[in-house]
């Protein structure tokens, strides 16, 4: 699955040189159905905004 900038590697943020160290947040959610049915090639955005109206829980 490719991320928001198209490419199926990571492409995170990278905080400018000499900064605290960067962490990373992890969000798990909850869906009332088995499986999305989308392609390999979505997007999270995509994924993420199909999902929206399936969520039973999500992180506050």
């Amino acid at each position: 699955m490719p991320n928001d900038a198209r490419v199926a590697h990571y492409f995170g943020a990278a905080p400018p040189a000499g900064r605290d160290p960067h962490r990373q947040f992890i969000a798990v959610h909850a869906l009332d159905i088995p499986a999305r049915g989308v392609p390999a090639d979505t997007t999270p955005a995509v994924l993420g905004f199909t999902a929206a109206g399936h969520t039973l829980g999500a992180p506050c």
